[in-house]
């Protein structure tokens, strides 16, 4: 995303984001008295003022709990909060939606969602990767987790083998990135041809990722052309132009977020990301991303399957448990029978979190996925024009 600190907004637009859209502002304004309501006003200033709030109640997350999967979570359902509002505030003025430049905005905008749309369905296979991952877990917690009688070597080669086929499929997921690809499963098709010939705008790539599929290209297409509107934009539009960039950054930056912390196909996370800080959420958003880029660029992270802080534990502990298990000398000392145990207590705590996690963090992100589908339904409805029919 080009950076927009360098860019020189007009000064109808620095006038309109401090009067409006600035933190300590508790009352909006009109920007043209003779073409915006009150209640328009208010209703976009309050929609400013809860994204800013929201996402400073997720910046507020400590090192431990940012990139969790509760944290995730919580950042999906913020996201489908701020998404269904942003589908209010189309439906309460759709007569405007359909006139330019606001049509322009909208139709980029539902662009850009189709290919969120594709990183949806790939985040979902993410997490099935993990689900795999969790089953290795638990043989080497069913070989080396028994405290009623001595470990032997039967129990370290069961153990060894799950380690050994664990480490290769999170090294498959490195080299490809597409060990679940070939499903080509989406959150839509589970109505099969029902829903793939209704209403036509559901048509889209997004019904399965391919082999080529590359999230780091995605994103970056996302983040393309994404810059804050014009004065005169804001104007014509009714201050409606907006609310519309502000979901554009809040999607990009929930997109970027699921590729960085889910094991996902072709991830990479080098995009531009400085959204101008004439918008109150901007502070907490761009504060998040740069904690999430100073994670990613630690050593030991940097060639993670994920960013996933139940990932970071399961890769720690393995590690340490390979060795430990490699060339085991029987009798065990006392100092690796606490090793183990230590590892073991860890193994328990991460496969806990995922057995209690992933479910509802897969639901999450099939709600996502819904909430941007039924909008850009409803707002290509909106625009009236056949030639988005066929996207």
């Amino acid at each position: 995303m080009p950076s927009t600190d360098n860019q020189s907004p007009s000064s109808s637009f620095s006038s309109f984001g401090r009067s409006i859209f600035g933190v300590r502002q508790e009352q909006v304004h009109s920007v043209d008295a003779g073409h915006e309501s009150d209640s328009c006003n208010l209703e976009l200033g309050s929609f400013q003022r809860r994204v800013t709030d929201r996402f400073q109640d997720l910046s507020g997350a400590s090192n431990d709990e940012l990139l969790s999967i509760d944290w995730v979570q919580k950042l999906l359902g913020v996201f489908i909060c701020c998404h269904e509002e942003f589908r209010t505030i189309l439906l309460n003025n759709k007569e405007q939606v359909s006139k330019p430049p606001l049509d322009r905005l909208i139709s980029e905008f539902f662009e850009k969602s189709v290919k969120a749309l594709d990183i949806c369905n790939a985040s979902r296979d993410g997490v099935e990767k993990i689900r795999t991952w969790q089953k290795h877990l638990d043989i080497v917690l069913s070989a080396l987790g028994s405290n009623k009688r001595a470990l032997n070597e039967g129990q370290f080669r069961r153990a060894r083998k799950a380690l050994m086929d664990l480490a290769l499929a999170m090294l498959e997921e490195k080299d490809s990135g597409s060990v679940f690809s070939q499903r080509n499963r989406s959150f839509g098709r589970h109505n099969s041809s029902k829903d793939q010939h209704s209403a036509g705008h559901s048509r889209s790539h997004s019904w399965s990722v391919s082999r080529s599929w590359s999230a780091a290209k995605q994103l970056q297409s996302i983040a393309s052309n994404l810059v804050p509107p014009r004065g005169n934009e804001i104007s014509a539009t009714r201050g409606l132009a907006v609310p519309v960039y502000t979901m554009n950054c809040i999607l990009l930056f929930v997109l970027w977020t699921l590729v960085a912390a889910i094991p996902c196909q072709d991830r990479g996370l080098n995009i531009h990301f400085s959204v101008s800080r004439q918008f109150s959420w901007s502070v907490p958003v761009n504060t998040l991303y740069e904690r999430i880029m100073e994670e990613s660029k630690k050593r030991d992270r940097r060639n993670s399957n994920g960013l996933l802080k139940e990932i970071y534990r399961v890769e720690l502990c393995t590690r340490h448990l390979t060795d430990l298990v490699d060339s085991p000398q029987f009798p065990l000392t006392e100092d690796q029978e606490m090793e183990i145990e230590q590892d073991m207590k860890e193994l328990t705590h991460v496969c806990e979190a995922f057995r209690v996690g992933l479910d509802p963090l897969e639901r999450q992100v099939r709600e996502a996925f819904r909430k941007i589908m039924t909008c850009r339904t409803e707002g290509l409805d909106y625009l009236g024009s056949s030639s988005y029919a066929d996207q």
